[in-house]
């Protein structure tokens, strides 16, 4: 009889679970941070966010998720436009540990910035973008069922699919190794690129799921930061934050 009362209990937990979701995802719901991004017309990047745009939204801090990690400082700030959505990330930093002087290398393993955009909850599929402080990127579809996943090179990367961007580095010269104090990206991501996702572009009042990472190696040490908390790994897009796109 316990048996039997046990597995009628786990049977109408399953029926009040999401499809497709954990219980400990839908408990979780609540606490994921929220993002309102503002509009903007379109502006040059150069690395130095010169445009008065980007005084029009607050920065938002990054949490260390290594308590005995570099005490850096990482923030970020968002816009979108109607051609796409411009960001600015920056953190204090002493050494620019980064050698990577390609696009489309395993920039993850050296100092990098990092954006997960989630368009659309009903597929497991989003767009990743990273950006070392020499300025190389890596853009790529994630497809990702179950945990299974690998990225995919866009193809026709060229015109208006290209995304625009620049780095600069404050307190040293933007070289491997070389001593700073910190370095910052400012980048803009096209919604060309973003195809074939859904709710693209996004209309006022639209959600994007969506994260905001980072990566620094000192020392031989690694220390991540993020916006959104997940486990192990930054591919767990169920958990991620949340965008909204305001009209003004």
């Amino acid at each position: 009889m316990r048996c039997a009362a046990s597995l009628i209990g786990l049977i109408a937990l399953w029926l009040m679970t999401p499809t497709g979701y954990s219980v400990g995802v839908h408990a979780q719901d609540e606490e994921r941070p929220r993002l309102s991004v503002k509009p903007t017309g379109d502006f040059e990047v150069t690395g130095a966010a010169e445009d008065a745009s980007w005084q029009k939204t607050e920065w938002t801090v990054l949490r260390r998720r290594q308590a005995d990690g570099h005490p850096y400082d990482t923030r970020f700030k968002m816009l979108h436009s109607p051609t796409g959505v411009y960001f600015l990330m920056e953190g204090t930093d002493r050494k620019l540990t980064a050698s990577m002087n390609d696009d489309f290398l395993d920039l993850w393993n050296e100092d990098v910035f990092e954006v997960f955009l989630w368009t659309d909850e009903r597929y497991p599929m989003y767009f990743e973008y990273e950006i070392s402080p020499l300025n190389h990127e890596l853009p790529i579809m994630v497809p990702n069922f179950g945990g299974q996943f690998l990225g995919w090179r866009p193809w026709h990367y060229e015109r208006d699919r290209l995304t625009r961007k620049a780095t600069i580095t404050m307190g040293g010269p933007k070289t491997p190794n070389a001593s700073i104090q910190g370095w910052r990206a400012e980048f803009f991501i096209p919604y060309t690129l973003l195809k074939p996702l859904q709710n693209v572009p996004p209309a006022p009042g639209m959600r994007w799921r969506a994260n905001f990472y980072r990566m620094d190696y000192d020392e031989g040490k690694r220390t991540q930061w993020e916006w959104a908390r997940v486990g192990e790994s930054f591919h767990q897009y169920e958990k991620f934050g949340e965008l909204l796109f305001v009209d003004r």
